[in-house]
């Protein structure tokens, strides 16, 4: 049996919860932890939870039972708390986004090595059929080399979302929503493409006067040739908390089709005049393909949760690991370096750039307003995103 802690018990908590909750013969959430006075005892009786509340993390530390804690707390702590369980010698599943800097991530990557612990991200729109079965048609090389994609990542937040006391600072919140909520879409991009050769961007802040932190950007990613890019390949990420109706997809246009999360298909053969023409037969046999693909059978966090379980009894390799976790927060700097510096950033990011650290990305980056109020704890319910099945 896999004993496991929940550090921090906020909204995130209860997919985390819920995820190991689906294999009850494998592991037992053993203790709750959150900073705020019986924040955790309520959660742990909301679920039902034969575990331990408590405010210190370093309880979980302590437990010699503890074998895998799950870190659910705010960004700017995520850093501090993984290298210390690692340190302790206990695995460890960090909410995203990993951390605030690249440096902070290579940190938790040397703790991870040293410790020789199972150390996972959360990615866990990689554990979705539609994106799961995107990646693998993608991989195929059916539709072609990718020519352009298309993110978007649209969220919507009332203008209070920021009023919570960690949220919309730099310093605690690390970034706005590409940060925070694009994070999701940008894994899938640098999953399926890489890292691109450059990224341009602009940052702005359009509904909410009261967080310094960005509320769009916009970026335009250039590729190299490869394998899957065609050359001058491009990309564009919106991210974004002002868009009502949270529409999400990312959309890939190949040589030969277009196929996206949501599953949507269009093949295009051309005429002699150079104009299109439908291309059934190879839409057809995409969409067999895709059909074809199995089915998981435990998606989202749950899936990932699986995965690090099948790690740490070794009946499985390790699918989101430190590095992958460590490619995204390099794309999303590299977003907040374009748009801060106003031009066009090449990767990677290394050490000695400003950006490679917290305190470089505070000195640098756009203080858009102030935030204006602060709030210890939130009522109500949240979206946690699409299931990218229409």
């Amino acid at each position: 049996m896999i004993n496991v802690a929940i550090i921090g018990t906020g909204n995130i908590s209860r997919q985390h919860i819920e995820g190991y909750l689906a294999f009850p013969g494998r592991c037992k959430i053993v203790r709750m932890i959150d900073i705020v006075e019986g924040k955790a005892a309520k959660k742990t009786e909301d679920f039902k939870l034969d575990a331990a509340p408590s405010i210190s993390f370093e309880d979980a530390l302590n437990d010699p039972a503890v074998d895998l804690v799950s870190i659910c707390t705010p960004p700017f702590e995520h850093a501090r708390i993984a290298i210390a369980a690692l340190n302790a010698g206990k695995h460890v599943i960090v909410e995203k986004p990993m951390a605030a800097s690249l440096e902070e991530c290579d940190a938790m990557l040397e703790a991870a090595k040293k410790s020789g612990r199972i150390f996972s991200p959360i990615a866990q729109n990689r554990f979705r059929d539609p994106v799961a079965n995107l990646k693998k048609l993608l991989d195929s090389g059916k539709a072609g080399r990718v020519v352009h994609a298309q993110i978007d990542s649209h969220w919507w937040r009332g203008h209070s979302y920021y009023d919570l006391w960690w949220r919309g600072t730099w310093q605690k919140e690390g970034g706005g929503c590409t940060l925070n909520h694009a994070v999701h879409h940008i894994d899938m991009l640098g999953w399926m493409l890489g890292l691109p050769q450059s990224i341009t961007a602009v940052l702005s802040n359009a509904s909410h006067d009261n967080a310094e932190v960005e509320d769009v950007s916009i970026a335009i990613l250039q590729y190299g040739a490869s394998e899957l890019c065609a050359k001058g390949a491009l990309a564009q990420i919106t991210s974004s908390v002002i868009h009502h109706g949270e529409e999400q997809q990312v959309i890939f246009q190949c040589e030969k089709a277009r196929i996206s999360a949501p599953w949507k298909i269009a093949a295009s053969t051309a005429q002699p005049n150079g104009f299109p023409v439908k291309n059934e037969a190879l839409e057809k046999e995409l969409t067999a393909d895709y059909q074809a693909l199995p089915v998981l059978k435990h998606t989202a966090h749950a899936g990932q949760i699986e995965n690090v379980l099948d790690a740490i009894e070794g009946k499985g390799s390790l699918l989101i690991q430190g590095e992958d976790g460590r490619k995204t927060i390099e794309l999303i700097t590299a977003i907040y370096k374009a748009g801060s510096e106003q031009g066009p950033v090449e990767l990677p990011i290394v050490r000695g750039d400003p950006f490679y650290t917290v305190e470089g990305i505070m000195r640098l980056v756009p203080h858009f307003y102030e935030k204006t109020n602060s709030v210890e704890n939130q009522e109500g319910n949240i979206t946690v995103g699409s299931n990218y099945q229409k």
